[in-house]
């Protein structure tokens, strides 16, 4: 167990050492016919056997419960009147024990070499406990002898199947393009190179070059290669999860492809253990539900975190991280590649300059692309019109937009959306005219992305206007695409909904524009200053060199390095400060309160979830809601099924007068969930008007 296996098996047998006490066996018989819980710490007494050996890793028998807090806990701690019964009676079932508290350290020696290396190795071990104290838990319930665990897969077997299924995909395409065979030569380069050592790769693929398929194949034959047990697959989005997990069941098996993250639907119980502890293969998840629970302090985000040491972890979509918690960010996974056996694959057509940062600085960084320039050039699928100077208008764009039989428009905020698509779609009553936000429930973006590919498919006039969730990743292939003034990566992906496969004469067309009554959101502008600076007219986002002097100069621009956000997050996991890093730091003179603002949270905006009952399937999110509050079916798989209706508003909006008179909560006293009782557009969603105009949501 990547070098603790001393440690994980030491704290595993002390855990609940405090169980064997006369008090907790007297409350355990009196709640034994309520279910109710025993309220008796039995935390501290292993904690303090493995003290003096385990050092500060002693706190993850302290959090096996609650969560990881700091090894100052430890130092307060001290025998009790009757812990010397207690342990001879914990010793009599658990003779192994005994011999725990004399020793050398359990620690092993490499994780003295750096308190972060020792930090990532608390965590593992941490997950590694929980993980197997749930198990275990879980099997006594079921009546099992021994835990339900998955046997290791056959990963030489997974790439014959992948190799395959492949092979049949691309026989089913009905003609092979340019494209189809850079595809290929690039395919069969980028897996040769899957022989390479393990440690950090990077696959600088454009758009539309198939790198949803080559980063699965060189992932799957890097593990079959090295030994490697399992890859994990992460994106910023779930569109893009539900995208591309469909694309790996039909390569790989359903019964080989966990996909993982909040709108995930597993009523089967086997998915959703495997769910909460990655005992899968091949796992596709989100950057948010990998990075939230790497930072995390808490068991059931924490128990499966084990599961990165030794496995090919894929980052697609990588530029997509944020900015501000970059540097804690490439350093965990700076660790978790030196340290622990984990071969990171940077994946995106939009390939940031990390190595400008002084966290990787020292790196070995491997392309798996020598010349990406010579592909960039051989993809180039678009030319870019720029529209800067003179700035149009809103209407001028809207006009633009109905002159094209089939064209996308993206733009960065919600309320821009909504008035674009309004603008349209009054002057093309003959074009199916679509909107997609995430004002919209996944069910009702589901089924309008299945109706504009076919439309695009069927060459049926087609215009669809949309905020930047179908920008990275999405397939979606235009003609033309218009898009509003952003940083240089999101023109750049944005671009990469147009002309994928390369057919047209000529290329696509990617119109930037900044229309004058809709200004650069905030939130974007220190990269639209980068931008505007490096790209125009002959000079394009597709250009890599120009990108990376582009990254280069919004790093220093951003002081990533020395930012305080990241700095605030590294020294607290330096001074082994989980709760501070999860939770963020105590705020002085204010109690117990703490900076949220400081802590890591890939998504800072603290959203209100609206669950919609008037979408489709008339009665069922209605009928759900009342199981839900009623108690009639257990809540999780209620949940499940209800996320396909949720609507995630920033808490600004949800709280404003006019929203909140139309929500209700789902569970009285609890104000992250509720109902919206209002209106649902069946083109926008959910519309709260004007308010929140530089939302992203």
């Amino acid at each position: 167990m990547f070098g603790a296996g001393d440690l994980a098996a030491a704290l595993g047998l002390v855990h609940d050492a405090g169980k064997a006490a006369c008090a907790w066996q007297a409350k355990l018989v009196k709640v034994s016919a309520t279910g109710d819980r025993v309220n008796i710490n039995h935390k501290n007494l292993g904690a303090l056997l493995v003290r003096d050996r385990a050092l500060a890793a002693a706190i993850a028998v302290l959090g096996h419960h609650g969560g990881l807090e700091c090894p100052q806990d430890l130092l307060g701690l001290s025998f009790g009147p009757d812990d010397e019964q207690t342990l001879e009676r914990f010793f009599e079932v658990v003779p192994e024990a005994r011999g725990l508290t004399d020793g050398p350290p359990l620690l092993p020696e490499a994780w003295s070499e750096s308190v972060l290396l020792g930090e990532m190795g608390i965590r593992l071990v941490f997950s590694a406990l929980v993980d197997a104290d749930h198990l275990d838990t879980g099997a006594h319930a079921e009546g099992l002898s021994r835990p339900r665990v998955t046997q290791p897969a056959d990963m030489t077997e997974l790439v014959r199947r992948f190799e395959f299924n492949r092979a049949v995909l691309l026989a089913d395409r009905p003609e092979r393009s340019d494209v189809d065979r850079v595809r290929a030569a690039l395919y069969a380069d980028v897996v040769r190179r899957a022989a390479g050592e393990p440690g950090v790769y990077r696959l600088p693929a454009p758009t539309g070059s198939g790198k949803t398929m080559t980063a699965a194949g060189f992932a799957l034959h890097h593990a079959a290669r090295h030994g490697k047990p399992r890859v994990i697959v992460a994106v910023p989005f779930t569109t893009i999860t539900e995208q591309n997990a469909g694309v790996y069941r039909r390569l790989l098996g359903a019964d080989v492809v966990l996909e993982h993250h909040s709108n995930a639907e597993l009523d089967d119980r086997r998915l959703r253990l495997a769910a909460e502890n990655w005992d899968a293969p091949f796992v596709v998840t989100t950057t948010v539900q990998l990075f939230d629970s790497l930072f995390g302090r808490k068991p059931a985000r924490s128990r499966k975190l084990h599961r990165l040491a030794n496995a090919v972890v894929v980052l697609d979509e990588v530029q997509a991280l944020p900015v501000p918690l970059l540097v804690p960010i490439l350093d965990a996974l700076r660790v978790l590649s030196q340290h622990f056996g984990t071969t990171v694959l940077l994946a995106s057509a939009t390939q940031p300059s990390f190595e400008h940062l002084a966290v990787w600085k020292s790196l070995d960084i491997r392309s798996l692309v020598d010349d990406p320039v010579q592909l960039f050039t051989r993809l180039k699928r678009v030319r870019y019109e720029w529209q800067l100077a003179p700035k149009p208008t809103t209407d001028d764009i809207a006009a633009q937009i109905c002159g094209e039989r089939q064209a996308l428009a993206i733009v960065n905020t919600v309320a821009h959306a909504r008035g674009l698509y309004r603008l349209v779609a009054d002057r093309r009553p003959d074009a199916e005219v679509v909107h997609l936000s995430t004002r919209m429930c996944p069910r009702h973006r589901e089924v309008t992305l299945r109706r504009v590919r076919k439309l695009l498919d069927d060459k049926e006039p087609v215009l669809v206007v949309a905020t930047q969730l179908v920008e990275a990743g999405v397939d979606l292939d235009f003609p033309v695409v218009f898009r509003a003034l952003a940083p240089a990566e999101s023109l750049q992906q944005a671009a990469g909904r147009a002309n994928r496969e390369g057919r047209l004469p000529g290329g696509g067309r990617v119109v930037v524009f900044d229309a004058v009554d809709a200004p650069v959101p905030t939130f974007y502008r220190i990269g639209v200053d980068k931008t505007r600076a490096l790209f125009g007219e002959g000079r394009d986002p597709d250009d890599p060199v120009l990108l990376e002097e582009y990254y280069r100069r919004l790093y220093t621009g951003l002081n990533v390095d020395e930012a305080r956000r990241g700095s605030v997050i590294q020294d607290n996991r330096a001074e082994l400060d989980f709760r501070a890093v999860a939770d963020g730091p105590r705020i002085a003179g204010a109690g117990s309160a703490r900076d949220r603002l400081l802590a890591f949270r890939m998504i800072d905006e603290d959203p209100v979830t609206l669950i919609v009952t008037t979408w489709d399937e008339p009665g069922r999110a209605t009928e759900l809601l009342r199981e839900l509050r009623t108690g009639e079916r257990p809540a999780g798989a209620v949940l499940r099924e209800l996320r396909g209706y949720m609507v995630p508003v920033p808490r600004a909006v949800a709280s404003a007068a006019q929203v909140r008179a139309l929500c209700r909560p789902v569970v009285e006293g609890h104000d992250e969930l509720w109902e919206w009782c209002g209106d649902y557009d069946p083109h926008v969603g959910l519309d709260e008007g004007e308010i929140a105009k530089e939302t992203v949501w």
